[in-house]
């Protein structure tokens, strides 16, 4: 194993307090170690024609200034994985969780025939860490010179193997992903500077996520959702015109036919437990021999409660209730997200 991050911190499940690492985004600028985030790597004169095969995004609006969303399908069109797709020097790469980098490597291989393609864990080849805040924008332009203007902007310092990959994420909060090896992230955000918070505990970025409407796809949700039900449509992660991919037959039927009934949603409920995703969903609306949906991600919300990201029935979401783990557990509370699509609900 590559170990590019060295001494600098890895990214732990908890982090401390979790009220103050998020509501400092208010006043200064949080910084997070990602090391949570896995790293898979596609380089080869037949990268951009293989990915463009098997995934939901078009690999040829990934430049070395635009990032995209996407999700890698199964045949059946569920999600495997959900993606941010990046190019940095030669190579065309996946930000995924780290669980999924060797499962998502390993089916990628199968496909790969004759291609002349390389693909790699890089998960451990280079740091990555994640700055979010009112004023990480100006924080960010005073360290780098310039930043990407635009959500899901990628900018790269002049270096070729040492350059730093800045990524401009969408959200209400101004928020980066900052890529380059670690003598290279150190030099340009020390932990001492005191404008900075800094955490290596997941759960404020993975808030950060779920307010910004981010899906992602764990292990307990592989195979789980079409990737309209994340969103992806909505988030420009998913190309109608591109042509075949793995599971694009269903993907487009599922499109043009209008036959979508999930959807995800924002929403904030209390559990005396910690919500997880795939954890069920029922509504009074649906048949109660089924779930409602499930949720695709949760954490602690700093004013009390979970934040979550729940898949659910529209007719139930939009018109009904939902309730968590059984049909008379905790109501999510649903809230706007923030790329207008849903409603702020009160039950």
């Amino acid at each position: 194993m590559n170990t590019e991050w060295g001494d600098f911190p890895r990214a732990a499940e908890h982090g401390g307090n979790l009220e103050p690492e998020l509501r400092v985004v208010a006043d200064d600028v949080l910084c997070s170690t990602l090391s949570h985030h896995g790293l898979v790597v596609v380089r080869g004169p037949d990268a951009d024609q293989f990915l463009q095969g098997q995934l939901t995004c078009d690999v040829r609006e990934v430049t070395l200034e635009r990032s995209l969303l996407g999700a890698y399908c199964s045949p059946k069109g569920r999600a495997l994985a959900c993606f941010r797709l990046f190019r940095r020097n030669d190579g065309l790469y996946l930000e995924l969780p780290r669980d999924l980098v060797s499962p998502t490597l390993a089916r990628l291989s199968k496909y790969v025939l004759r291609a002349k393609v390389t693909l790699e864990d890089a998960s451990d080849h280079l740091v990555c860490l994640g700055i979010a805040g009112p004023n990480a924008a100006s924080l960010a332009l005073e360290r780098l010179d310039e930043i990407p203007e635009t959500v899901n902007g990628v900018l790269h310092s002049a270096e070729e193997e040492s350059a730093l990959t800045v990524i401009r994420l969408p959200g209400a909060i101004p928020r980066f992903e900052l890529y380059g090896t670690a003598s290279k992230v150190h030099a340009l955000w020390n932990v001492r500077d005191e404008r900075l918070r800094f955490t290596t505990g997941i759960e404020p970025w993975q808030a950060l996520e779920i307010l910004a409407g981010i899906p992602a796809v764990y292990p307990e949700t592989v195979d789980a959702f079409v990737p309209q039900m994340l969103n992806l449509d909505l988030l420009g992660g998913i190309s109608f015109q591109k042509g075949c991919y793995t599971g694009q037959e269903i993907v487009a039927r599922t499109h043009y036919l209008g036959k979508l009934k999930r959807r995800m949603y924002l929403a904030r409920v209390e559990n005396p437990m910690p919500p997880k995703p795939g954890d069920p969903l029922f509504s009074p609306q649906a048949d109660t021999s089924q779930s409602a949906g499930q949720l695709a991600d949760a954490c602690r919300h700093p004013d009390g409660g979970y934040v979550v990201l729940a898949v659910a029935l529209i007719n139930s979401a939009e018109h009904g209730t939902l309730h968590l783990i059984s049909t008379d557990g905790p109501v999510l509370r649903l809230e706007a997200l923030p790329y207008g699509f849903g409603t702020a609900v009160s039950h």
